[in-house]
């Protein structure tokens, strides 16, 4: 039922507040029931099948994993609230240690990639709907087009295998991820692109068929009627009109550079969270599986509630709108 109030911001924001809220509820339930819908022992699975049966009971109970369903279900909620994660099955280290040596790594490389989808999406797809308006450079368009939409559908991995063979191997003009953590700027440019390559591309084709619609809208035939520089109309008067759009967009687009960070990172060494998860599943290591995954998606239900709330105020008529 719909919260109602005098205010609609206020009840626009109390919907999406329980949207989330209900959205985290079921994201902590799936991951604290991944180790317990998995077939067979997590404990032995974890440690090997030559670990003595005494080993595997001492760090069963370490865990907690003797005890009945609905108790571990609640001192697992109750950690979540003091940030205790649980332990490793492998290493003993706490989770959270491990979410907070790699997290860094993982937002400072999503954030660049951002970085880098907005600053070439926005100014490619504004310049191509003003190069193309009217039906004009079709062959630039359909060069447009094609290498957007190949962009747009290759495998993050699949580019970054790439980047790696052309600007690291071959011209050795760019180094991979050093594993040791000690890090220059240099280091993030071949997984920023190929994080951002996809969504970059996407966008700028967003932006291009949003640039038609504001460039041949009235104001601004009546602007070129006027014969103000063509510098100045698409600054000033056509670009602000497409930004709200394109921030929106680009905010949902974080979702996804979160999500393919994970293969990214793998295939780059790169000291994140998703190295530490994809480890994490070949060593069936499943407490820090559940809390990276927890961060994950987090950190993605966690964009899109700032993503609406940034539409509700960017646009007031979605506030009365009901869901």
């Amino acid at each position: 039922m719909a919260i109602q109030t005098s205010h609609p911001w206020a009840a626009y924001l109390g919907r999406r507040l329980m949207r989330f809220l209900l959205s985290l509820a079921l994201l902590v339930t799936a991951t604290f029931g991944m180790v317990h819908v998995i077939p067979g022992d997590p404990v032995r699975a974890a440690l090997g099948v030559t670990a003595s049966p005494e080993l595997i009971a001492a760090r069963t109970a370490e865990l907690g994993l003797d005890l009945p369903i609905w108790e571990q279900y609640g001192r697992y909620v109750t950690g979540l609230f003091t940030g205790e994660l649980g332990q490793s099955m492998v290493s003993g280290l706490p989770v959270a240690q491990t979410i907070a040596d790699r997290l860094p790594y993982t937002a400072l490389l999503a954030l660049v990639a951002f970085a880098v989808v907005m600053v070439t999406a926005v100014p490619v797809g504004m310049a191509l709907a003003a190069w193309t308006r009217g039906g004009r450079r079709r062959g630039l368009e359909l060069v447009f087009t094609g290498v957007s939409g190949l962009l747009a559908v290759v495998p993050e991995f699949l580019l970054a295998v790439a980047l790696i063979v052309v600007f690291a191997v071959t011209l050795e003009l760019l180094p991979v991820a050093d594993v040791t953590g000690a890090m220059g700027p240099e280091h993030y440019v071949l997984p920023a692109l190929a994080l951002a390559a996809g969504p970059a591309a996407a966008l700028a084709r967003i932006v291009r068929v949003e640039g038609l619609g504001v460039l041949s809208s009235d104001y601004l035939r009546t602007a070129r009627a006027k014969r103000l520089p063509a510098r100045l109309i698409h600054l000033r008067h056509a670009l602000p009109n497409l930004l709200t759009g394109a921030l929106t967009i680009g905010g949902l687009l974080i979702s996804g550079l979160i999500a393919g960070s994970v293969l990214v990172e793998n295939v780059f060494a790169w000291p994140g969270l998703g190295d530490a998860l994809v480890e994490a599943i070949k060593a069936k290591d499943y407490p820090v599986v559940q809390g990276v995954v927890l961060i994950y998606g987090g950190a993605v239900l966690l964009v899109n509630l700032a993503v609406d709330v940034a539409l509700g105020k960017l646009d007031p008529r979605s506030t009365i709108r009901e869901d």
